[in-house]
């Protein structure tokens, strides 16, 4: 896919990946068990993605309405520590991640898929939405995945930031 030089330079000064969880890192299906505990499916691959992103220096955080045990233990097993769940109003939690970590709005991308995402993407220096994102969350988005939400789209944001900072090399040379 061909990317335009002002996508490249809205990647070019991305030092942290925000994500919503239900359709970006998962399909977006709630599975309950018969016990009411919730069950989430998450791609291997994209979790591989932002283990090289990190690796990479590259920050990475959760923003993401609902709360669940299964995403806590998730991002564990990934090493994410930044995580807002529970969040109704995801754009409030950006003053907050700013103080954190001295980034700026422009060095922020954020992945979303639904009608609650489009406020935060559109205060955030690189909004991506997935391919199976609602009409209104792909036209607030910079960069469109080719991939769906649950099926490698966080591995594509991944390796699109990694290659267009020219980073990817690097990143995979431990595979190689």
């Amino acid at each position: 896919m061909m990317i335009s030089q002002d996508i490249k330079k809205q990647i070019h000064v991305i030092k942290m990946l925000l994500l919503d969880v239900d359709g970006v890192l998962t399909r977006g299906s709630i599975i309950y068990t018969d016990k009411a505990e919730e069950v989430k499916i998450f791609s291997v691959k994209d979790g591989l993605g932002l283990r090289l992103l990190m690796d990479a220096g590259i920050q990475v955080g959760i923003v993401t309405g609902r709360t669940s045990k299964a995403l806590l233990t998730r991002c564990d097993n990934l090493g994410i520590t930044l995580i807002f769940d529970g969040i109704h109003h995801k754009e409030d939690v950006l003053d907050t991640i700013i103080q954190k970590t001295g980034l700026g709005y422009h060095e922020i991308a954020f992945a979303g898929d639904d009608l609650p995402d489009i406020r935060i993407m559109k205060k955030t220096g690189f909004p991506i939405a997935v391919a199976n994102a609602c009409p209104e969350v792909r036209s607030a988005a910079s960069y469109i995945t080719s991939a769906q939400g649950g099926d490698g789209a966080v591995r594509e944001i991944s390796e699109l930031i990694l290659k267009t900072q020219g980073l990817w090399d690097k990143a995979i040379h431990q595979f190689l």
